[in-house]
């Protein structure tokens, strides 16, 4: 029975791979490539035909980054890196042979270029100008007339509104405990402020011709918005699968043309491989608007009450657009004295106050003459316990009794759903109800926290008697 089970599994996969499109031609889950698809390119870096992956791998949890470059799945050559990939790109550095393509790979302000695996030259993007404010800051530092508590609050108050970023001196000062921060103050008050751009993109662009083989220059995007083409003659010109797939390339590798290269995030590697034989199907969907947007609407003829309605409003505009903010002023000053009425006599559910964040409601149960009463308190906070709260209940002593006018709150746990129960007996045989009002407040404190105000049914048991 295993050997017919373990058959026709083999069957089915053969079925499977016969049927589709590709050719798996490699598939390796621990090979340890961390990328995603703006690093990966696929070009003949030697000129012999043979088409390399050039990877900007980002290495294990982001450490240890660098270059490799693959033929097949075999890695070819390993070069580290400073900082992060950004993005890799093959171009044509001048029109003299051999004609073999250049490896651009940008990483952090710099683009490195590489000719037959080779480091040939670095770029680095010109700084940017400081933020004047943070300059003066650290000026100020520098001559001990602030203290490295001020210096905090200000580029704090910077950071939040300023249009320029500020420097990453000042951005990892500002990470710091408070008791590291003087050191660091000391240390780097004296250095000038220095605001580097990074690149965050990178493209080619054909130079002056269109053809395949043409001299291409790079395009680089940043961070602060700016779009940048390096010229290889001139330099710089400013413009202004089983895991999870983290990137994607398409195209030649090795002698073959229609290449799809995977990597996975567990690192793995895959390589599949176009069949020659496959047949794409066109999809059934059309191309273009749909046949509705053609069809001519049946719009109803306009009546004498529309055309009327319309001089109308035409004619009268003004006034009616003021009579509508009239009343829509009125509505949200209504609601904001009914707010203000509510919080000043904490007739509100849900407490105003950030340091003691709760919410109550209660639930009415039975017929009658003895009613339960539950309350349902809970501490909306994210960390932080709430102990040494009360309940107290006012009521009409002559249509109700409690056993307990108030008592104490156990600890409340932020999150969790506190039930307090306790027993109301209705005094009245004339079918009257009124209202308990809830008070949550603190010990030592007459201000309630919050409050609620219980309707209370009828007795049936009484009314029936």
């Amino acid at each position: 029975m295993a050997a017919a089970s373990s058959s026709d599994s083999e069957g089915d996969r053969a079925e499977s791979e016969a049927s589709s499109k590709w050719l798996d031609a490699h598939y390796d889950p621990m090979a340890n490539i961390h990328t995603f698809s703006a690093c990966l390119v696929l070009a003949d870096l030697h000129g012999d035909g043979e088409y390399k992956l050039a990877v900007g791998d980002l290495g294990p949890s982001g450490r240890q980054p660098c270059l490799k470059v693959l033929k097949g799945p075999t890695v070819l050559a390993e070069s580290a890196l400073p900082a992060l990939p950004a993005a890799a790109a093959a171009f044509l550095m001048g029109q003299h042979e051999p004609r073999t393509p250049a490896l651009a790979l940008a990483s952090g302000p710099c683009v490195y270029v590489y000719k037959n695996l080779r480091p040939y030259f670095k770029f680095s993007l010109p700084q940017l100008p400081p933020n004047p404010l943070e300059q003066d800051l650290w000026n100020q530092a520098k001559e001990d007339q602030i203290d490295h508590l001020t210096l905090k609050e200000m580029l704090e108050g910077i950071r939040e509104k300023a249009e320029v970023p500020l420097s990453v001196q000042s951005l990892r000062f500002l990470q710091l405990e408070l008791s590291e921060m003087e050191a660091f103050v000391n240390q780097h008050k004296s250095k000038p402020i220095k605001r580097q751009a990074v690149i965050t993109t990178m493209t080619t662009l054909k130079k002056n011709m269109a053809d395949e083989d043409a001299m291409s220059c790079l395009v680089l995007g940043t961070e602060n918005k700016e779009l940048l083409v390096l010229d290889p003659e001139a330099l710089l010109n400013v413009i202004r699968t089983p895991d999870a797939v983290t990137s994607l390339c398409f195209g030649r590798y090795g002698r073959e043309d229609n290449t799809l290269i995977v990597t996975t995030r567990g690192g793995g590697l895959i390589i599949k491989i176009l069949k020659r034989t496959a047949v794409f199907a066109e999809g059934a969907g059309e191309v273009g608007p749909p046949p509705a947007q053609a069809m001519k609407l049946n719009v109803p003829r306009k009546t004498r009450l529309y055309v009327d309605q319309t001089l109308r409003e035409r004619e009268a505009g003004t006034a009616m657009h003021r009579t509508f903010q009239t009343d829509l002023y009125l509505l949200r000053l209504r609601a904001a004295r009914a707010y203000v009425r509510a919080l000043e006599s904490s007739l509100n559910p849900v407490s105003a106050t950030a340091r003691e964040p709760l919410k109550l409601h209660a639930v009415v149960q039975g017929l009658g003459p003895t009613f339960k009463l539950t309350l349902h308190l809970q501490n909306t906070s994210t960390a932080r316990p709430i102990l040494g709260l009360l309940v107290c209940f006012l009521y009409n002593e002559v249509l109700y009794a409690l056993p307990r006018a108030f008592f104490k709150v156990p600890l409340l746990v932020p999150g969790l759903n506190y039930p307090l129960e306790t027993f109301v007996e209705s005094l009245s045989d004339k079918g009257i109800s009124d209202i308990i009002k809830v008070l949550v407040l603190r010990e030592g404190q007459s201000a309630p926290l919050l409050s609620a105000h219980i309707n209370m049914p009828v007795s049936e048991g009484l009314a029936a008697a």
